[in-house]
């Protein structure tokens, strides 16, 4: 028999491929249920050209007229209604601006919402044109369709990282207190391998499916929504194992010490949350105050992002990511290092 088929590293890493691929419910949420995300979002925040501002007018006085002034717009659709109504739908968010006529025309709207600001700047241009104003300059539109400028082309590379740190997570963590909570560390506790073995094992496998995972993914954004692939093949394989790596140790470290699957699945959570909303998986983190942008930074999701997406959409070579991968390996060498140091078998 051959050392490499002898081998606990081998024989471990082996042991959880089998395992995950008997788990058809990993297998839908690690395949799956990233496809079907984006294919959702993709339709729902997909370009559909100018919105159409929909507004209410309350009755009375010359109401009728302004109704008919407005709606000849094509991006207003107005409608004539009692104040108390018209009021109700704008606290709801069914229209973006209420119109009362009279001398002077007065708009109600929520300015801390962005519709009800762009709704002031629309309807403020139509009553303007109707009531006889003529613009002195002549301005000529030119609009484009860029791909990677659309939502679509920014989600996917957040959802690669998403999926990324949540298999690796989940995949690391959730499988060794399982293991822990059905006696088999014990069980290995006593076999010949070192620690450091198993540990390494529970890394390794998960890049068995590292490739498909990624492939499938970018393929389905390419083929369906048009996503550029702008940057090198090799630069991308190399930022995501550096992720897949770098989770997979952070998911080591928050199962170290976890004894039960309600305690890890807490513990995945207090982890990972912040990072689905702060990271720039489905929007960008430049809307958080300037205050907490370093720590936002410094989180391991938010340099995997901007990495893939600086080589995806924007074609730049692996070097100029430096910064994001150093970030990502001083988390990865850390949580595991940590991991090795407190690990218990039970």
């Amino acid at each position: 028999m051959s050392r490499l088929a002898t081998n606990p590293l081998v024989q471990l890493t082996l042991w959880r491929v089998r395992e995950f691929t008997r788990e058809g419910e990993a297998l839908f949420w690690v395949f799956a249920f990233p496809i079907l995300l984006a294919f959702a979002l993709g339709l729902a925040f997909k370009s559909r050209g100018p919105e159409v501002v929909r507004i209410a007018v309350e009755q009375g006085s010359g109401a009728v007229e302004l109704v008919e002034a407005l709606s000849s717009g094509e991006r207003i659709e107005a409608v004539l209604l009692e104040p108390q109504e018209a009021y109700s739908r704008l606290r709801t968010g069914r229209v973006a601006l209420v119109v009362k006529p009279g001398e002077p025309v007065v708009l109600q709207y929520d300015s801390t919402r962005s519709e009800g600001n762009s709704a002031r700047m629309v309807i403020g241009d139509a009553l303007q044109e109707a009531a006889g104003r003529r613009d002195v300059l002549e301005i000529r539109d030119v609009r484009v369709t860029e791909p990677g400028a659309r939502y679509i082309d920014f989600l996917i590379p957040g959802l690669l990282g998403l999926n990324i740190m949540g298999t690796g997570m989940w995949g690391v963590g959730f499988g060794i207190v399982k293991s822990r909570t059905h006696k088999l560390l014990k069980r290995f506790l006593a076999s010949p391998m070192r620690k450091s073995d198993f540990m390494l094992a529970f890394m390794l496998a998960r890049l068995a499916f590292l490739g498909v995972e990624v492939a499938a993914v970018l393929a389905f954004g390419y083929f369906v929504f048009g996503v550029p692939v702008r940057g090198s093949i090799l630069a991308i394989a190399a930022i995501v194992l550096l992720g897949a790596m770098t989770f997979s140790g952070l998911g080591l470290l928050t199962a170290s010490r976890s004894k039960t699957i309600e305690g890890i699945s807490g513990l995945l959570n207090v982890v990972m949350v912040p990072m689905w909303i702060c990271s720039g998986v489905f929007f960008a983190y430049s809307h958080f105050p300037d205050a907490v942008q370093p720590f936002i930074r410094a989180l391991p999701l938010t340099a995997l992002n901007d990495a893939l997406r600086m080589v995806l959409l924007d074609g730049a070579p692996l070097l100029a990511t430096a910064g994001f991968l150093g970030v990502l390996a001083l988390w990865g060498v850390g949580s595991f290092g940590l991991a090795l140091g407190i690990f218990r078998w039970h």
